[in-house]
């Protein structure tokens, strides 16, 4: 059953000029990472043709009331025709696509599609300039390069576990696809300055060892540094933070939630005034944020107090008047219909003639010139071979 449809700016835009018009790029990935980098290219304009197995990309098989919601996200811009590498016919066709392609983007498990005749050397046979994108769970050289690499393991190998959740309990997983979202964030910039080499300066298409390892570890930043200049591990804080104090999420009276960091000693300083103690901004375990830090317990005690006696109303309207950085804890429905989401349209409606609307994030980030745009929905399994069988013939690939 598809949730009752809230009033938002619909997600077509007018635009026909987007910043990566004519580029093309041939998604042969599955499940988030790779689609989630050729999605971030496709609201940019580029046309990304999902090629697809018979039995489609597994994302479509995530369904929630026999909704594949992942897939009607992350396929939106793009076009699908089912290739099977293993047919002759097939191969035909798929050696066509990479000849008018700047772009290839798969993951398979490492030499995957090496065995199957499609290595770097052949594709650059087709395509000098092509830009290869490998995805996969540990890289394509190490001693784990063929072990299976969901992003489950990776989140837990990474140290990102070991450090998530409450010190008083066990580690904690992440309630998304978290380390295949970063890998994909960072492919997409990647393959950018990939083909950005092969525009500007002429140069050779290239092959990208995008593993989801990696950028995990880059966004734990210097976590190996705490460790060698500390000696100790960075482990489990709950919501605080080793850094700074206070940050933190407080309970109210009416049995909401908020979320507070006064993170700089100014801002600091200016809730411990604002909730009518600046008694604390003089008391020597609250004065500097070393001392916040190591005793943050008291800290969160005062302040909980104070926020715990108030609505979420109040809170807010306090917030707001005082200038302290705190906020409420929406879930996805609020977030929807807060009034600054529905001003600047961060959430649009995805007109879809199978399924009817479907809310789901605006194009990120907002260009002032040419922007990305919401072009078509996500398609059906294999919706455009008959229109891209066409487009090759036109180009003159006998098929």
């Amino acid at each position: 059953m598809i949730g009752k449809t809230t009033k938002m700016p619909q997600a077509y835009a007018t635009n026909d000029k987007c910043p990566l018009d004519g580029v093309r790029i041939l998604d042969l990935s599955r499940l988030v990472a790779g689609n989630l980098l050729t999605h971030v290219l496709a609201d940019m304009g580029a046309d990304v043709i999902k090629i697809e197995p018979p039995e489609g990309d597994a994302l479509r098989a995530w369904q929630l009331d026999g909704v594949a919601v992942q897939w009607k996200v992350y396929a939106r811009n793009k076009r699908s025709i089912v290739i099977d590498l293993k047919s002759e016919a097939d191969r035909a066709i798929f050696r066509a696509l990479v000849a008018t392609a700047d772009m290839l983007v798969e993951n398979f498990r490492p030499g995957v599609l090496d065995r199957l005749g499609f290595g770097l050397a052949a594709l650059h046979e087709l395509q000098p300039g092509l830009v290869v994108v490998r995805i996969s769970g540990w890289g394509q050289t190490g001693p784990n390069r063929d072990k299976p690499g969901f992003g489950t393991l990776v989140e837990a190998f990474s140290g990102f576990a070991h450090k998530n959740g409450f010190p008083d309990r066990p580690p904690l997983l992440p309630n998304l696809g978290l380390a295949d979202s970063i890998a994909g964030l960072y492919g997409a910039s990647a393959a950018l300055v990939a083909l950005r080499e092969v525009e500007v300066r002429g140069g050779k298409g290239q092959e990208i060892d995008l593993s989801l390892l990696e950028p995990i570890l880059s966004v734990l930043g210097a976590d190996q540094a705490v460790h060698r200049v500390t000696g100790k591990v960075p482990g489990r804080t709950g919501n605080r933070t080793p850094l700074t104090a206070p940050r933190n999420i407080y309970a109210t009276s009416d049995h909401k939630y908020v979320a507070l960091s006064a993170s700089t000693p100014d801002m600091a300083l200016r809730l411990m005034r604002a909730i009518g103690r600046p008694d604390m901004c003089n008391d020597p375990r609250f004065a500097t944020n070393e001392k916040r830090v190591e005793n943050v317990d008291a800290l969160d005690d005062i302040i909980g107090a104070f926020i715990g006696s108030r609505t979420l109303a109040a809170n807010l309207e306090f917030f707001e008047r005082e200038q302290i950085t705190g906020g409420p804890i929406y879930d996805a429905s609020e977030v929807t219909v807060d009034p600054h989401v529905m001003a600047r349209g961060s959430v649009v409606e995805m007109v879809d003639d199978r399924i009817g609307g479907l809310p789901m994030h605006c194009v990120v980030p907002r260009f002032s010139t040419t922007p990305g745009s919401i072009r078509r929905p996500a398609p059906a399994l294999d919706e455009h071979r008959v229109e891209l069988l066409a487009e090759l013939r036109e180009r003159g690939a006998e098929l």
